[in-house]
């Protein structure tokens, strides 16, 4: 009978804020960069996922997080925290500046090993949302869905919400990312996000 231990969070340290990517940690550890539109629940889910209350800032106000943000864990990864995109109360000019750093982020960071980008399980799907896909799609960056605030729903309505998303997302892609179904208040789906980092870090580690 297989069967694996699930990772277990030590430590979570806040390591460096900054909006050039240049500027990010030298270390050559595997990073998971989380995104999502402002609101989505990230900083909650951040939280949820490292067990510490004030890790990320949480906010009511959309667009709280404004810089690339790493926190080393366990001392062998690093979970990086990134801008919200759209509907943030933020100018014009800071808005171009934030995606032109998310870009170029996801396009020069060598150690990113894997994005997680949030979805409101709630809410059908935003074309903001599947454009933030296929650009990652067209760029080979590896991602996964994590759709959050599940415990807002009943377990049908998961389901159905999850289908709906998963036909939406086959109109354009030939298979369909790997998703997770997660509530940071119930801590649902803690365990299945960080058993994928650490198969992924442990497969990273025998191919060195």
């Amino acid at each position: 009978m297989s069967w694996k231990m699930n990772m277990v969070i030590k430590t979570a340290e806040f390591v460096v804020s900054n909006s050039d990517v240049d500027k990010c940690p030298k270390h050559q550890l595997p990073e998971y960069a989380f995104i999502g539109r402002s609101n989505v629940g990230k900083s909650s889910l951040i939280n949820m996922l490292t067990n510490h209350k004030n890790l990320a800032k949480t906010s009511g106000k959309p667009g709280k997080t404004q810089l690339i943000n790493h926190f080393l864990i366990n001392e062998n990864w690093f979970l990086v925290d990134l801008p919200g995109y759209g509907y943030a109360r933020v100018s014009k000019t800071a808005k171009k500046k934030f995606q032109k750093f998310i870009t170029n982020y996801f396009e020069q960071r060598q150690q990113l090993i894997s994005a997680f980008v949030l979805v409101d399980i709630r809410h059908k799907p935003q074309p903001i949302d599947l454009e933030f896909m296929a650009y990652l799609g067209i760029n080979q960056i590896p991602f996964s869905i994590i759709f959050t605030k599940a415990d807002k729903l009943k377990p049908l309505a998961i389901e159905r919400h999850v289908d709906v998303y998963c036909k939406e997302l086959l109109n354009t892609w030939e298979e369909l990312p790997n998703y997770f179904i997660t509530s940071s208040s119930k801590a649902i789906g803690r365990d299945d996000v960080l058993q994928f980092i650490s198969d992924t870090n442990i497969e990273i580690e025998s191919m060195r």
